[in-house]
């Protein structure tokens, strides 16, 4: 009997593994279309292969979600409703989304259909999910580094559907937080076409070929006792791009072990690791923040030494009762649990020689050739001197079938999605759009903000008086004096007229929001202007811990269509950030009231909950950069943020815009902002006096795909 505790939730990238992982014993299996799916470059399934699923799924009671987890354009965001109305109606049990816009545009235009926000949402904390059930989720996905006990207390407190990772590939990036391959190459990972530079060689302190940012695969399948008592309940498997064997052979071990709770024997641990691994397996993020054994350190081949056995299809038991009696119509009546389907032909005549033999007609009804069914029993009442043509036999028995599998798939149909009107979806609050119109009026009305991560540059950039508003970073001040120093700050540049914003970390797990929490109202009475946030951790508690701060969206916070825009401002949101990978053109179409855009800036590449400090030199929660020197000699500062433990990988070279202000000027954006990270007191001399050697357009000309 399965374990109805948790959901094995297995991947497919085909038709013949999609049946293959249901055969394997899946619950739900999760796949892509195509379009909108974090796989591009996998065979993602056609319109009519994905409807073929969804029935083959539900006639077996397993469950069918879809990825719709990319980031989406305003250019592509009339497609999504035409796109996703036929698996609607077909029964389509969820999606699996990262953009909020898109979250908001499915909870508007099909109702019943159920909302998975996808890992690349970066949720770590019981205050993102508490965000994100206003828009109607009901499902949430981990970030992979959220560790088991973290898990149980998101679970305890907000009472959502947990969906953790429990084997395949890790990421070294937390998702939704790496542009790496999209900055270096122009595929985004954002957009579901990662080129995977972390499992390329590095050069860092001074060792050549290190793969510092590869991480070995995931396998959880020792910890499934530890997951139920977390309050997970779906279990999933990642690997989209896997073969047959591997995704199916997965899928039946995890089936038996998660079937019997039993321990993990030692020889099939060494089974699962033969379907296919990257130098090992590990679960460490289970339980600790990170670690250096998580690391393949060497080229991190897939190996795989084993070739499971493919699963036998199994076709679904019916009963059958046949019914020929002269004069009456012949029928055949075929049951699958409580539902049943009577089909009939004309009125049955006499034989004019041989009669009907009675075990013929049964074997001619056995015959469900390559149907879903087979019978397990046939009852049949056959009068004695009655004949039916093989040809009427065979109709019966396929407008029975037919007509039962119709009857078992009706109660997952749908004919209740609304179109919604997209300029209803786009809209933002009223007080908004007054705001804008009052800066129409104004004449040059433009604001300059610069954001700083150092006491040092602060230091620097105070004596410049071009700057009309300072983001200030959390991790500028240590915990036990934040609030008196941020307060000196905040009154030292208030008195030469500038605002002053707290710029949050990119990550906000449970230590960090514990003790924001904590400081709350000593914070709430400084007189700074609001928040600049990072995560929906942080979203959520600004807008419930505060009164009358304002709250700006970063760049990671996407708005990369007007949807997404006017999800966010409706929240309370005051202003947001383009995001760095949108093109001019893209930036002209978009709405952009309200939106501020960074013209200066070393672009970060990853987040990481991994340290390559800790990793090559051990932790000594200090905080410096590390260099690491890619193929082509390009060197990547990485930086460590010690107070909430994460990584912060930067380009090679800054984005320099400020020449195409005036251009941007003309899209609507009125407030431009200089990002200084890993620059020193020297290099800041150097941006603000329009003297650096080298740099980048970014993605303002070329944009990503």
């Amino acid at each position: 009997m399965r374990n109805k505790d948790f959901e094995l939730l297995a991947p497919a990238g085909n038709l013949e593994i999609f049946k293959g992982v249901i055969e394997s014993g899946a619950d739900a299996v999760y796949v892509g279309g195509s379009m909108f799916g974090a796989r591009a470059y996998a065979n993602n399934f056609t319109e009519d292969e994905l409807l073929e699923a969804i029935d083959f799924a539900h006639l077996r009671g397993v469950k069918v979600y879809l990825t719709v987890n990319t980031l989406i354009k305003n250019s592509e965001f009339s497609k999504l409703y035409d796109y996703l109305l036929p698996y609607y109606k077909r029964g389509l049990d969820a999606v699996i989304v990262q953009d909020i816009g898109v979250v908001k545009a499915i909870h508007e235009y099909f109702p019943s259909l159920e909302i998975h926000t996808s890992t690349q949402m970066t949720v770590t904390g019981a205050d993102g999910v508490r965000f994100l059930s206003q828009f109607g989720v009901t499902r949430v996905v981990m970030a992979r580094e959220v560790s088991l006990a973290e898990m149980k207390r998101i679970h305890e407190e907000t009472g959502m559907e947990l969906e953790a990772f429990v084997h395949g590939a890790l990421c070294y990036s937390y998702s939704g937080q790496c542009l790496f391959s999209s900055i270096l190459g122009g595929r985004s990972g954002n957009r579901g076409r990662c080129a995977q530079p972390c499992r390329l060689p590095y050069t860092v302190e001074g060792k050549k070929d290190e793969y510092i940012l590869s991480l070995k695969d995931m396998c959880g399948i020792k910890a499934l006792d530890k997951l139920h008592d977390a309050g997970v309940y779906s279990l999933k498997i990642e690997g989209r791009m896997k073969q047959l064997e591997y995704a199916c052979g997965v899928v039946k071990y995890y089936r038996s072990y998660i079937d019997s709770m039993k321990p993990v024997t030692d020889a099939d641990y060494d089974r699962i690791k033969a379907l296919g691994n990257r130098c090992g397996f590990t679960d460490r993020y289970y339980f600790d923040h990170n670690g250096s054994d998580m690391v393949t350190y060497v080229k991190p081949n897939f190996v795989s030494n084993a070739a499971e056995p493919s699963p036998e299809k199994r076709k679904l038991s019916i009963e059958g009762e046949l019914v020929l009696r002269e004069g009456e119509p012949g029928s055949l009546t075929v049951k699958r649990g409580d539902v049943t389907y009577k089909a009939s032909i004309e009125p049955v005549s006499a034989a004019l020689k041989a009669p009907l033999d009675k075990k013929a007609a049964i074997d001619r009804i056995n015959k469900t050739g390559d149907t879903d069914f087979e019978f397990s029993h046939i009852k049949a009442q056959i009068g004695e001197n009655v004949f039916v043509p093989n040809g009427a036999l065979n109709k019966l028995r396929r407008d029975a079938i037919s007509g039962l599998c119709d009857k078992l798939l009706k109660k997952y149909y749908r004919n209740d999605a609304r179109y919604a009107d997209m300029s209803r979806l786009t809209a933002l609050p009223e007080h908004v759009v007054k705001s804008d119109a009052a800066h129409d009026e104004a004449i040059n009305d433009y604001t300059t903000i610069c954001s700083c991560i150092t006491r040092a540059q602060l230091d620097t950039l105070i004596g410049y008086d071009c700057f009309d508003v300072f983001y200030l970073d959390f991790d500028m001040y240590d915990r036990k004096t934040l609030i008196q120093q941020f307060a000196d700050d905040v009154q030292s540049l208030t008195k030469r007229n500038k605002k002053v914003y707290l710029m949050l970390p990119t990550i906000f797990r449970a230590d960090s929001s514990d003790y924001f929490v904590s400081i709350a109202k000593e914070l709430d009475k400084v007189s700074f202007e609001g928040f600049v946030v990072k995560n929906y951790e942080e979203l959520y508690l600004t807008e419930n811990l505060f009164t009358g701060k304002k709250v700006i969206l970063d760049h990671n916070m996407y708005t990369f269509n007007d949807v997404s825009k006017s999800a966010f401002f409706e929240h309370g949101v005051s202003g947001d950030t383009v995001p760095l990978e949108l093109n001019s053109k893209e930036i002209m179409h978009r709405n952009n009231i309200g939106s501020q855009m960074i013209v200066y800036g070393y672009y970060p590449l990853m987040t990481t909950a991994n340290c390559v400090h800790k990793n090559t030199k051990g932790c000594d929660k200090k905080q410096k950069l590390i260099y690491l020197k890619d193929r082509y000699n390009k060197s990547f500062a990485v930086c460590n943020n010690c107070k909430e433990c994460y990584n912060t990988i930067y380009n090679s070279l800054p984005t320099m815009l400020t020449k195409n202000i005036s251009k941007l000027k003309e899209a609507g954006i009125r407030s431009f902002r200089y990002s200084f990270t890993i620059e020193t007191p020297k290099q800041i001399k150097a941006v603000m006096d329009d003297k650096v050697a080298e740099y980048t357009n970014g993605h303002y000309k070329r944009g990503v795909e």
